[in-house]
This record gives structure tokens, C-alpha cells and sequence, in this order.
């Protein structure tokens, strides 16, 4: 395998230019790191030159260059007026980094972007491209009527979105959108709380996203075939569960976290309508699982799967090792 130096490269300059931003001492400076963050995964996206990768390029461009300018001219506004005292540059500047990690209601472009891409590069949007407009954000953030509004709005769309998809890509956009409207109360309750979810969503993703990978698996029709072993399909549908929240798995624990805390800060009726859209979300995810297990559920016995058999189980450790922890958890 040939080394890519111009990808490695661009991947060098993605990874620095988030450490700049969130770690900038002023906001031009975070504004510098997210260009060059911005800039350096165009190219990433657009490596294979398919008119796909191309359009959806595009389409992230002028999205995040349009969020580029609204945060550039909130930082203007709050250098020549009290910062401290306005809110409406807090919304401006709120509004610009919403929509550069896609949450509702500034969603639009992020499933069209996610269905023009490979799984590595959406892997990397879903989780690495929300980190430095996530802590950003976070300097500023209080549970105001508009973050009120901006959590509702991402689990709902999250949850509804996904309903009558037939793209797993899309269904991922979603499912990304709807866990934005738990990470932004988790963030709320503390930065560390938000680590623990960002870092236990980021694992699943990428567990479930290798084995989509690895299959190649881009339409929920797929999940028909009789090609895919069982276990693959087994530890793959457990892995989309968990990341869903459903409990026992690890993916329920930073939302237990959530609830615990929601409910002590008493926002009961907010917690409520996001614990039902993530019933919807749940729903989607079993309706996949039940027709790919029901239906044409036969495995050649000529087919080798001992490697990608050993990986599943991989990932299948992964969500099941939320069931100790919580019970370690319960017991304490």
C-alpha cells in the first residue's frame, strides 16, 4: 500500500487546526483554526473525484463558509460593543456554530453531505468536525429559551428524520442530529459529562461504521442479503442499538447521565420529549433489524469470515460493556 502524503498531510492540517481553535486565548484566533480546519477537509472529502464526493464538497463549502462569515462578524460586533451584555451576538455567534456541526434547525446541508461520501470521511464529520464549534460554544452557553428551542427542534428531527429513510448514511445524519440535542445539555451540565458522551458516541460510531464499511453497506435493502454472516449482522444491529441508547448497552449510559441530571435541574417536560424521540430513533433501528434477521437469513458455508468474524466480536464487546458498568453503577 502506497503512503498518500497529500491525505496525510490534509489530515495533519484538520487535527491542528481544531487544537488551535479550542485552544486559542481569542475568538479570531478559534475563527483562524476553523478555516483552516474547514480547508483542510475539502480535500479529504473530494479524494476518489466521483461527481458525488464533488457535490457534496461543494455543498459543505458554501454551508461552512456562510457560518464562517456569520461567526466573523459576531466576533466584530462583540469587539466594538459589551459583549457581556448583549445576547443577541451570543445567538449570532451560537447560530454560526450550530450550523457547522449541522444541529436542526440548521440541518439541511448535513444528510445531503453525508450521503455523497465515503464511511471514513463521514465517521470523521459525525465526531471529529463537532468537537472545536462544541467547546466554543460552550464558553457561552446557558440553558436559555433558544438552547430550549435548538434541543428540541435536534431530537426531533432527529427521530423523525430517520423514519422513512432508505440510505444508512442518511439515517446516520439523523441519528448524529438527534444525539447533538443530548450533547448540548450534556455540555450544559459540565464539560467533563460532555467528554464521557462525545468520547462513549464516538467509539460506537466507529464500531458500527467499520462493520458498514467492511460490508459495504450503504442501503437498508442490504441488510437483506444472505452474503452477510450472521454474526456480522448480529453485532452490527446490537452496535446500531446501542448507539441509539437502548439499555442495557453502553450507549445508554452518558444519556442515563443526562436524565439524572435534567431531572435533579427540574426541566422534567425537555427530558420527556427527548426520551420519546429516542424511542422513535429505536424504532427505526429494530425495523432494519427484524427484517434483516426474518428474512433470507441462510449463510453459504463455502464463505470465510474468519477475520471480519473476529472483529464483529470486537464490536459487539464494545456495547455489551455497558451492561457491567451499569450494573457497577446501580450497586454504588
Amino acid at each position: 500500500m502506497t503512503l498518500n502524503i497529500s491525505s496525510l498531510l490534509f489530515s495533519f492540517c484538520l487535527a491542528t487546526g481544531t487544537l488551535i481553535s479550542i485552544s486559542s486565548s481569542s475568538w479570531l484566533g478559534a475563527w483562524m483554526g476553523l478555516e483552516m480546519n474547514l480547508l483542510s477537509f475539502i480535500p479529504l472529502m473530494s479524494k476518489n473525484k466521483t461527481p458525488f464526493e464533488n457535490e457534496a464538497s461543494m455543498k459543505y463549502f458554501l454551508v461552512q463558509s456562510i457560518a464562517s462569515i456569520l461567526l466573523l462578524l459576531s466576533i466584530l460586533l462583540a469587539s466594538m460593543m459589551d459583549f457581556e451584555y448583549s445576547s443577541h451576538i451570543e445567538y449570532l455567534m451560537a447560530t454560526a456554530l450550530l450550523t457547522k456541526m449541522g444541529a436542526a434547525p440548521f440541518h439541511f446541508w448535513f444528510p445531503g453531505v453525508m450521503e455523497g461520501l465515503d464511511w471514513l470521511n463521514c465517521l470523521i464529520l459525525m465526531t471529529w468536525q463537532k468537537i472545536a464549534p462544541f467547546i466554543l460554544m460552550s464558553y457561552k452557553m446557558t440553558m436559555t429559551t433558544f438552547f430550549m428551542t435548538i434541543i428540541l427542534m435536534c431530537v426531533i428531527v432527529g427521530a423523525i428524520g430517520g423514519l422513512n429513510q432508505s440510505s444508512m448514511r442518511k439515517l446516520m445524519a439523523y441519528s448524529s442530529i438527534s444525539h447533538l440535542g443530548w450533547m448540548i445539555p450534556a455540555m450544559m451540565i459540565s464539560n467533563n459529562f460532555w467528554m464521557v458522551y462525545f468520547a462513549i458516541y464516538s467509539i460506537l460510531n466507529m464500531a458500527v461504521l467499520y462493520t458498514f464499511n467492511s460490508q459495504s453497506f450503504f442501503q437498508t435493502s442490504q441488510s437483506f442479503q444472505s452474503s452477510h454472516d450472521t454474526m456480522i449482522k448480529f453485532s452490527m444491529f446490537i452496535s446500531m442499538l446501542s448507539l441509539g441508547g437502548l439499555p442495557p448497552f453502553l450507549g445508554f449510559l452518558p444519556k442515563w447521565m443526562v436524565i439524572q441530571n435534567m431531572v435533579s435541574s427540574k426541566y422534567m417536560m425537555l427530558i420527556l420529549i427527548m426520551v420519546m424521540s429516542t424511542l422513535i430513533t429505536l424504532y427505526f433501528y429494530l425495523r432494519i433489524m427484524f427484517s434483516a434477521f426474518m428474512f433470507m437469513n441462510h449463510t453459504p458455508g463455502w464463505r470465510n469470515h474468519n477475520n471480519q468474524a473476529n472483529l464483529s466480536m470486537l464490536t459487539l464487546a464494545i456495547s455489551i460493556s455497558g451492561i457491567p458498568i451499569m450494573l457497577m453503577m446501580s450497586i454504588i
